[in-house]
């Protein structure tokens, strides 16, 4: 994988088409809350001459402001992937189509930034209809709170007068399981 800055990005994409790297093969976006403070861009791109052989981009972008050149221009079909990754990370892509694509027009948010906290995961029971020990037939085991639930202390059931989270301490608080507190 070739690591290319946001300003190089354009640049190295169109310099792979011409040494003969055509076939666009996929885009996509990944959150490194945790490891690292930005959004990672990877883009695929294949010669299908030299048995597909392929080719890895990728670009760290800043999570306060993720914006990156389109490549809608060099592959027309970049635009569905780079519409994607606008609407459920929140990455701008300058150049690019801004219609919604999966979500509601009406929907606020990135539901795939890991420091979005998703009503859902906090509203029902998780993963099923039964947590473990919540039956007679199995054994007794400690409640744990899934991945992704973050800690009520940080989010949820808090004091109204209180602050709004970090999201940094948002994301932390629900990148792993806990054991889960009984309600008094």
């Amino acid at each position: 994988m070739t690591e290319v800055l946001p300003q190089d990005w354009l640049t190295a994409v169109e310099e792979l088409k011409a040494d003969g790297f055509d076939y666009f093969d996929w885009l996509g976006c990944v959150d490194e809350i945790g490891r690292r403070n930005c959004f990672r861009i990877v883009l695929v791109l294949r010669d299908l001459g030299r048995e597909a052989e392929a080719r890895m981009l990728s670009c760290a972008l800043p999570r306060d402001d993720p914006r990156i050149a389109s490549v809608v221009d060099v592959f027309r079909g970049a635009a569905w992937h780079e519409r994607e990754v606008a609407e459920l990370f929140g990455v701008q892509f300058e150049g690019g189509e801004r219609r919604r694509l999966l979500l509601n027009p009406d929907f606020e948010g990135t539901p795939l930034r890991k420091d979005e906290v998703l009503a859902a995961r906090t509203g029902m029971n998780w993963p099923g209809g039964k947590e473990p020990g919540e039956s007679d037939a199995s054994p007794s085991r400690r409640r744990m709170v899934p991945p992704g639930v973050p800690d009520p202390a940080v989010w949820g059931d808090r004091d109204p007068s209180a602050p709004p989270a970090d999201p940094a301490d948002v994301a932390e608080s629900a990148g792993r399981g806990r054991v889960r507190r009984r309600r008094t």
